[in-house]
């Protein structure tokens, strides 16, 4: 019995043959790739970056650390000079002002740091609320005691 109708208990030819999946489904025929595709970056995104020589590394980052606490000390440290009861903290906080003010800017001239401005105002904050301040003070309040003095 040779024809196209099956035997008993066998199978038939196939009616067609297996089809492949289409595209987008499995993995991609290519070799492998890492990292970003090599096509321009989809709509909202970053530009891929330049990989990194290999023996070269990235330049140190600049420390302002010193210059900001300067500032920031400074600042504090006005405040608290002219308040009447925290001047004692204020002066401290000057004479540390003025420390970092200075290391700071020692490292922005040697090209350490990028923010010689703000260990500037620092240094300077720092000597105000140390020296102007008090000092302005003690002139107003010996003005105050002699005012009362000779009203007496």
């Amino acid at each position: 019995m040779s024809g196209t109708n099956p035997a008993p208990g066998g199978f038939g030819p196939p009616s067609q043959p297996p089809q492949q999946p289409g595209p987008g489904y499995g993995y991609p025929q290519s070799g492998p790739s890492y990292g970003y595709p090599a096509g321009p970056a989809p709509q909202g995104m970053p530009p891929a970056p330049y990989p990194q020589t290999p023996g070269y590394g990235t330049p140190p980052q600049p420390s302002n650390g010193m210059g900001t606490t300067g500032l920031v000390l400074g600042i504090i440290g006005l405040v608290c000079s002219l308040t009447f009861f925290l001047w004692f903290f204020g002066v401290i906080l000057g004479i540390l002002a003025i420390i970092f003010g200075a290391v700071g800017r020692g490292k922005a001239n040697r090209g350490e740091a990028t923010n010689k401005g703000a260990a500037t105002a620092g240094l300077i904050c720092g000597i105000v609320a140390t020296v102007i301040l008090p000092l302005l003070g003690i002139l107003l309040f010996a003005s105050v005691m002699g005012g009362v003095g000779a009203a007496s």
